[in-house]
């Protein structure tokens, strides 16, 4: 018979009895088509492809709101949240019954000022109005001052009747013509209560305003430079010199999965237009405008470029990671997650719950489809709601603890999957769900809460002229220093990039960030390891703010993994590292990709049964060693791929200016081989990328690279 296939998705992390909920058999069979051709390394013997089973594990959950043998919607389990002992309701999740706005969330406002702070206030703004040389505002007759103006009077609204500042912020971005529906994306069930905080609490007579101009209302205002830092009394210590003796080897290599941005979409509906005008596609009602009532592309069942990751294909990843990496029986040393659990949903279509529930079920299945080990876990931008806002502890009052719920259940989460120490779980709660794990082994691994650099963030554009004011850089560096007294080696782990083409962090504290490195570097840290561009990326540190950048000032590397989530244009795909047991230096990183381009084949199969249907299959790509180590001299196999390694690198591609035969085959990989990634054949490109590589702030890459190479999506 031919099966057209189709699921709906949802997942499940312990469960009780429920009505009407599907119960699947005990025994379940599935088929799988492995292909053991050489290994990936010495150290490891694995097959180089795996095609997952077509049938749904409809094991993997306890029960479903819908029959999981089906095909032809998504799979729906019913899921149980393991520390609020809440089962989630199918209509979160449901393609029918996406929410148009949540209102079920509390909205947040700042206290109403009293009258002498609204006083102080009135005459701060009028000060700097009238002396705009004292504040960096060049205010007169520009699109910079009607904005900084425009934000001192809805500061003032805010500051006398906070109830009307999503109000007054649907008013600017009307004003301002920032949005096709300012009510949805600023008015109170969007943005609008982060903002009235913001502007609440901002100078936006000065640099925070001249920065929320420049990042929120389309460049109004001019980039100001990088601050210069004042570095007095930040370190406890200065950087020995010399250097405390490099550990040695061990010879035993650990094997690490690294994973990052999963954006599980539970509400993907197979079927629908998977090349939609705007929005999220693959969900219902997102159509092609030049094709409204008539679907051009159906979204197949294990997913499209421009759709956030269906459960078919996150089952199939999950499916496939075991036996490609040689773990099935053997499991990881431990795992990272460089954060993004969260579909690209638009604020009012979000929910605390919707975020919570998200997070158990991706959680839970890395504890029970992977041996991963302890998995070290970092919030992305997305794993938070409203996404991308996260707020400092010094706003004071209930705002302090308005995130903490998010904060709470993470490391409640983390502490159940059994990661965590109980240390490690109270900084969680207390450090904006980042945390210290001083492993038994001398390794520590540190997460960063990195929303606190990352230009979405509103929050950030509160006292910009101090580079650290939620105290998240203080907290790195007081673990780094306690990290250098104890002779320890360190792993540092975040979601958004500090470096590369400078287009998602602020400069100011990534400066701080590079300076701290520098100060940790190379005895102390390691490595680093970011997610977020769903695309296969690094960048190096250098000495001396990067000044001069020779294989001899390269510190540490930053690992700038790939997705899972094919969105935008790229492929699927995971990586794992193989690492020194006593150095924590990488020796190799293998790298492993679904082609999502094929994925359509796979709804249109004639089988006799179930269990039949193949999946996607997910292949090995590369190794990093092989495929740009060729040309680097003097390096042994068991030489660590540090930042010297790194710079070499990037010196045989510079040198390559001309024909740029490894900066094309560094691009193939940056977009895991997706047919739709660009070529990178110009010399304004490859010039541009081997600047991106060997800068490790956004500071660093906004004053120095040729904009508009970045991505390849």
């Amino acid at each position: 018979m031919k099966l057209h296939l189709g699921i709906r998705a949802l997942c499940l992390v312990g469960v009780t009895a429920v009505t009407n909920a599907f119960i699947p058999p005990s025994h379940h069979t599935t088929s799988t088509s492995t292909r053991h051709t050489t290994s990936i390394s010495t150290a490891t013997s694995a097959p180089l492809t795996f095609t997952a089973p077509g049938a749904f594990p409809v094991t993997a959950f306890s029960h479903y709101y819908n029959n999981p043998s089906q095909t032809v919607s998504q799979v729906q389990p019913i899921v149980s949240d393991p520390v609020n002992h809440f089962i989630y309701p199918l209509e979160l999740t449901d393609p029918d019954t996406i929410p148009k706005n949540d209102t079920k969330d509390p909205i947040i406002l700042p206290p109403q000022a009293n009258p002498s702070t609204l006083l102080a206030q009135a005459a701060k703004q009028i000060n700097n109005i009238a002396h705009p040389e004292t504040v960096n505002s060049p205010f007169g007759n520009n699109t910079c001052a009607q904005c900084q103006a425009a934000l001192g009077v809805a500061k003032m609204l805010v500051l006398a009747a906070p109830e009307q500042g999503p109000a007054i912020a649907e008013a600017l971005c009307n004003s301002f013509d920032l949005s096709s529906d300012c009510a949805t994306a600023n008015g109170p069930l969007g943005s609008g209560p982060i903002i009235s905080q913001v502007l609440s609490f901002a100078d936006v007579a000065g640099l925070d305003g001249q920065m929320i101009c420049q990042n929120f209302f389309n460049g109004a205002c001019p980039m100001p430079p990088t601050a210069a830092l004042n570095l007095d009394g930040w370190f406890a210590k200065p950087k020995p010199n010399p250097l405390p003796p490099r550990k040695q080897p061990s010879g035993e290599r650990l094997k690490v999965l690294h994973l990052s941005d999963f954006h599980l979409d539970p509400r993907y509906t197979t079927g629908a237009e998977a090349n939609c005008t705007s929005g999220l596609c693959c969900r219902k009602g997102n159509v092609a405008k030049n094709s409204p009532n008539t679907t051009l592309f159906p979204a197949p069942r294990f997913g499209s470029y421009l759709c956030d990751s269906p459960y078919a294909l996150a089952l199939a990843a999950l499916q496939a990671i075991p036996v490609l990496t040689g773990t099935t029986e053997t499991g990881f040393n431990f795992s990272l997650y460089t954060g993004d659990l969260v579909s690209h949903d638009p604020n009012n279509q979000l929910s605390r719950e919707y975020v919570m529930y998200t997070e158990a079920v991706v959680y839970g299945l890395f504890k029970n489809m992977l041996k991963a080990g302890p998995v070290y876990a970092t919030l992305g931008n997305h794993d938070s709601y409203l996404q991308a806002q996260d707020s400092p502890h010094s706003l004071g009052g209930a705002l302090t603890e308005q995130f903490s719920w998010n904060y709470d259940h993470v490391s409640a989460l983390w502490q159940h999957e059994q990661w965590l120490p109980e240390s490690a779980v109270a900084m969680a709660r207390a450090e904006y769900a980042a945390y210290m794990v001083q492993r038994t082994d001398g390794l520590r691994i540190i997460t960063l809460n990195t929303d606190f650099w990352y230009k979405a963030n509103w929050f950030n554009y509160i006292n910009l002229t101090t580079a650290d004011a939620s105290g998240m850089l203080r907290f790195l560096t007081d673990e780094l220093q306690e990290a250098e007294d104890a002779h320890e080696r360190v792993w540092i782990l975040g979601h958004v990039l500090a470096g590369w083409d400078g287009t998602n962090a602020l400069e100011d504290p990534t400066n701080l960030f590079y300076q701290i490195v520098d100060r940790y570097s190379p005895h102390v840290i390691a490595n680093i390891f970011f997610g977020h561009t769903h695309e296969d990326q690094f960048s190096i540190f250098y000495t001396n703010n990067g000044t001069n950048q020779t294989e001899t000032t390269a510190l540490v590397p930053s690992w700038i993994t790939v997705s899972v989530t094919p969105l935008t244009n790229l492929n699927s795909g995971f990586r794992v590292y193989e690492v020194d047991s006593a150095t924590f230096d990488i020796l190799d990183a293998f790298t492993w990709r679904a082609d999502v381009n094929a994925f359509p084949e796979l709804d249109d199969q004639d089988v006799e049964s179930l269990s039949d249907l193949i999946g996607p299959t997910y292949a090995f790509e590369y190794s990093a060693r092989e495929a740009y180590g060729a040309n680097i001299t003097g390096w042994g196999p068991n030489d660590p791929l540090n930042a010297t390694w790194w710079h070499k690198v990037t010196e045989v591609m510079a040198s390559e200016a001309d024909n740029g035969s490894l900066i094309a085959q560094f691009t193939k990989f940056q977009g895991k081989e997706s047919v739709r990634s660009p070529p990178c054949d110009t010399p304004d490109c490859v010039k541009a990328k081997v600047c991106y590589m060997r800068s490790g702030s956004s500071s660093l890459a906004l004053n120095n690279c040729i904009p508009g190479f970045g991505s390849v999506q």
